[in-house]
């Protein structure tokens, strides 16, 4: 990977707040990041920090730097910034990396001044957002890597961390992903359950999924075989979603597909053989994976 590093901004903790909400695409307001950051320090009490309030004196100020142990894509910024300004708010924050850029190990991501006893009380928690996210994005970059040069984007799904949905989803895109629905309400998705409660007729489920949603609504059909990606197709489907399909019927499926829909493959999806799903042809790769398995980002902060 190669840094793509924009100029640093000095952070204080008046200006956190705007930055957070300056981030392009970032999801939560202000006040939710706020509340978030929050219940997490309050979940580790960051204010009874016995071990800071046992070794360290009051007035003892700190310098530190937030540096990328390994190469990755950083994402939670606005959050990390959060966390140490709750804790200080008179901390100074240099930003050297912001969201959704790439890093190479050894990188200085935050560079910060204030009280000791409030960087150390915070520390946990930034590092916990950030290494979160940031791996997300990481995971995410390496899969849109193994695709590069074919028609095919890599694609969220919703095997998301509860209550995390939108900043994992946010992750993906800093990774270069594209989110795909991100709530059962955005878009219909007709599995193979559902395709069981209709004894497996794909028109009726199209059909219905027509009449009984928003105009615009978009429709995806899920296939485990050709004829139901022919159905789907025929129904007026706009999409289909390739479940567990071998190179050569993904192939066949494209081919039927025509243009007519979208073409999705899904389904035990790895980094060694996205490559191989992504010169079949489809238009889309899901990967629960990106948010469900990513590890974290190894980052740490070192005292000066």
């Amino acid at each position: 990977m190669t840094p793509d590093r924009l100029p640093p901004r000095r952070i204080t903790a008046k200006d956190a707040p705007a930055f957070a909400g300056g981030v392009p695409d970032f999801p939560l307001s202000e006040t939710v990041v706020a509340r978030l950051v929050k219940a997490a320090l309050d979940e580790d009490q960051s204010s009874n920090d016995i071990t800071t309030l046992a070794t360290v004196i009051p007035t003892r100020r700190a310098r530190a730097a937030l540096v990328a142990r390994e190469a990755g894509s950083i994402c939670g910024i606005p959050l990390a910034l959060a966390a140490f300004c709750q804790c200080d708010d008179k901390v100074e924050i240099r930003v050297d990396v912001e969201d959704g850029r790439r890093v190479e190990r050894g990188t200085t991501v935050l560079f910060l001044t204030g009280r000791a006893r409030g960087v150390l009380a915070a520390e946990r928690t930034a590092l916990n957002f950030l290494q979160r996210l940031s791996g997300v994005a990481t995971l995410t970059a390496h899969f849109v890597d193994a695709v590069r040069g074919t028609r095919a984007r890599i694609v969220d799904t919703r095997k998301t961390t509860p209550g995390w949905r939108r900043l994992e989803k946010y992750a993906v895109r800093c990774g270069g992903g594209t989110n795909h629905r991100g709530t059962l309400a955005d878009a219909v998705l007709v599995k193979d359950n559902h395709l069981a409660a209709l004894d497996g007729d794909v028109a009726l489920a199209v059909r219905k999924s027509r009449e009984l949603t928003p105009a615009g609504t978009f429709i995806q059909i899920e296939c485990d075989h050709l004829d139901q990606v022919r159905a789907a197709v025929d129904a007026g489907a706009d999409a289909v979603l390739l479940d567990n399909m071998s190179l050569e019927m993904m192939r066949d499926a494209v081919a039927i597909a025509a243009g007519r829909v979208l073409t999705e493959a899904s389904g035990g999806v790895r980094l060694d053989t996205v490559r191989a799903i992504a010169e079949t042809g489809v238009d889309r790769i899901s990967v629960g994976a990106l948010t469900h398995s990513a590890p974290a980002l190894n980052l740490a902060l070192d005292f000066e």
